[in-house]
């Protein structure tokens, strides 16, 4: 039996997101937790962390997920961004903490000028430094990406650069989102090529470190390099290819987090059932 959720809103309360998880019919979910599209952000109220532990608690959801906002960039070279990203990743990281949550899912971001090699440099430092300032339990998970121009992690070799810096490498795991891997030149569409993507990971990063999926189709083709989300089954890598997917150990031993549409073909709840479905 997979473990499936999806991303989950916080509007009104972080507390609030586990009841509309379940209600939406998840096994696991994710959140931010703040808004995601500035860097402005409010300490954690005590009593909203309480609320949040005991309904997280009272529920079978597992495991809970925090996804990074979309301003960071671990790769900058404009010292403000830097600092703002610094303190971001820090932050999310004890917020993860004090809510109970394991997992902290990050992008790597983006490189200048300076080129790809200097932008890894940058990303290891940057989490080094988080790691170091928040001492917690709490796992950060590196996404990896679609190929997008001057992006850093659509290729394994980029995220085996970066971990070969990590200087507590036990608190870092990766979150595989099979959208960007397909966008990024990943065939996932037959049971050769996701073998063999498989095979890939797991000789370069090792597959026993992948501890989330984000199960995503993709709106792209094959090495398209978008990074646009599709309904389970609807997108480039179709029903046939969720089918090889889900019937994989890798992925069926996996919390899956679903980050599709909604729109008037199929909603969040649907999108569980579908992948139910599949998997089934």
């Amino acid at each position: 039996m997979v473990r499936v959720g999806v991303h989950v809103s916080i509007a009104g309360a972080i507390s609030k997101a586990v009841g509309r998880a379940a209600a939406a019919g998840c096994d696991t979910f994710q959140i931010f937790s703040r808004n995601p599209r500035g860097w402005a952000f409010r300490d954690l109220d005590p009593a909203e962390i309480t609320l949040f532990r005991q309904e997280l608690d009272g529920s079978r959801l597992f495991p809970a997920v925090d996804h990074m906002p979309y301003l960071p960039n671990l790769a900058t070279m404009n010292p403000e961004f830097a600092e703002k990203s610094r303190i971001t990743l820090a932050a999310e990281l004890s917020r993860c903490g004090m809510l109970g949550i394991p997992y902290l899912v990050t992008h790597l971001g983006h490189y200048g000028e300076e080129g790809k090699e200097a932008g890894r440099r940058r990303v290891t430092g940057m989490i080094n430094n988080a790691l170091d300032e928040v001492d917690n339990p709490v796992l950060l998970l590196l996404e990896n990406t679609a190929g997008e121009k001057n992006g850093i992690g659509s290729r394994f070799e980029d995220l085996g650069v970066v971990i070969e810096g990590i200087e507590k490498p036990s608190r870092v795991g990766f979150c595989f989102d099979t959208c960007h891997a397909f966008g990024a030149g990943y065939d996932l569409r037959s049971l050769g090529g996701l073998e063999d993507t498989l095979n890939r990971f797991d000789e370069t990063l090792g597959l026993r470190e992948i501890r989330l999926v984000h199960l995503n189709d993709s709106k792209g083709d094959l090495g398209s390099g978008l990074d646009r989300h599709e309904h389970i089954g609807l997108g480039y890598i179709g029903e046939e290819g969720f089918l090889q997917i889900l019937s994989h150990e890798v992925f069926r031993n996996l919390p899956l987090i679903c980050e599709t549409p909604v729109d008037e073909r199929r909603d969040d709840a649907g999108n569980i059932r579908k992948v139910r479905e599949l998997a089934g």
